[in-house]
C-alpha cells in the first residue's frame, strides 16, 4: 500500500529483497570474506550476532557468491538435531537414504563426500543454522565427523550459526574439544549510526523510492529504537512508511517514528 504512495518499484524493509541488494557493513563484508576462505579451504567456522544482527544476510550472500561448479551447499535448521537427524539430513540432500545406525550414516556421508571431491571435484559446504540450540551430543558428533584419515583431512568446510549463546556455550571446559577445531570464528555487531543510515538508504534505493523519505532525526529515532539491529530497523522503518502513506506525507521525521513507536511497536 505504502509502496504506491512512495512511488517505489519495490518493498523495501523485507527479508526476501535479493541477495545482490542486501546492505553489507565493513564487518559483514570480512565475514563473507571469511567465510569465503573457509569453503575454499574446507575449515571449520563459527558465526554469531545477536537476534537479527545479520547471521541470515551474511549465509545468503555466502551462498550466491560460491559457484555451484565448484561447491556443493548443504543446509540444515532444526532446534532439535540429534545426530541421526543431522546425517539423515545431509545425506536426504545429497539424495541418499541414510542407514539407521549413525554409524553407518556417518561412513555413507564420508563415502559421498569422497565421490564429490574426487569425482565431480567439488568442495561441499555445510551451514547448521540456529547452532546455539543444539545438545552437546550433536556437537561431539560435529567433532567425530570432522575427525577423518587420522585427523589429516576435513572431509567438508562446516559452519555453524547462532545466537552469541553459541559462543558462550562453547567457552565451556565441556565443549574443549569442539572448541579446539574451530579455524574462524566471526561475530557480527549492532550497526552503528551511520551504518543504520547507510542500511536505510541502501534498501529505499533498491526500493527506487525518493532520496529523502526519512529526516536525520527520524534517522537518530530508529537507531535510538533498533540499537543498530537491521530486523528492527525493518520493523520500524516499514510502520514508518505506512503511518506516513496513511496521513499522505512524503517526508517522515522524528516525531512521526515516535509516535509510530510508541503506538505501534513492543
Amino acid at each position: 500500500m505504502y509502496e504506491t504512495f512512495f512511488e517505489m518499484a519495490h518493498t523495501p524493509f523485507v527479508s526476501s529483497i535479493p541477495e545482490n541488494a542486501l546492505y553489507m557493513s565493513n564487518m559483514l563484508d570480512e565475514t563473507l570474506s571469511r567465510l569465503e576462505y573457509a569453503a575454499s579451504r574446507q575449515l571449520f567456522a563459527v558465526v554469531t550476532s545477536d537476534v537479527g544482527c545479520g547471521k541470515s544476510t551474511a549465509i545468503r550472500r555466502l551462498a550466491t557468491e560460491l559457484s555451484t561448479e565448484d561447491y556443493v551447499i548443504l543446509y540444515i535448521s532444526d532446534s532439535k538435531l540429534t545426530p541421526r537427524w543431522f546425517y539423515k539430513g545431509l545425506l536426504d540432500q545429497l539424495g541418499v537414504e541414510a542407514k539407521f545406525y549413525r554409524g553407518d550414516a556417518r561412513r555413507q556421508l564420508h563415502q559421498q563426500l569422497e565421490i564429490i571431491r574426487g569425482v565431480h571435484r567439488k568442495n561441499v559446504v555445510t551451514i547448521v543454522d540456529e547452532a546455539h540450540l543444539l545438545a552437546k551430543e550433536t556437537l561431539e558428533e560435529i567433532r567425530f565427523l570432522l575427525n577423518y584419515k587420522m585427523d589429516s583431512h576435513q572431509p567438508m568446510a562446516l559452519i555453524l550459526v547462532g545466537q552469541n549463546e553459541l559462543w558462550d556455550k562453547l567457552r565451556l571446559q565441556c565443549y574443549a574439544a569442539v572448541r579446539q577445531r574451530i579455524d574462524i570464528k566471526c561475530e557480527l555487531p549492532q550497526l552503528d549510526r551511520s551504518q543504520t543510515e547507510a542500511y536505510i538508504k541502501s534498501h529505499i534505493d533498491y526500493a527506487e523510492g525518493a532520496s529523502e523519505i526519512f529526516t536525520e532525526k527520524a534517522v537518530d529515532e530508529i537507531y535510538k529504537y533498533s540499537a543498530g539491529t537491521p530486523r528492527a530497523i525493518n520493523k520500524v522503518c516499514t510502520h514508518s512508511l505506512m503511518y506516513a502513506a496513511q496521513r499522505a506525507k512524503k517526508l517522515i521525521d522524528d516525531h512521526m517514528v515516535k509516535t509510530v513507536i510508541s503506538a505501534e511497536l513492543p
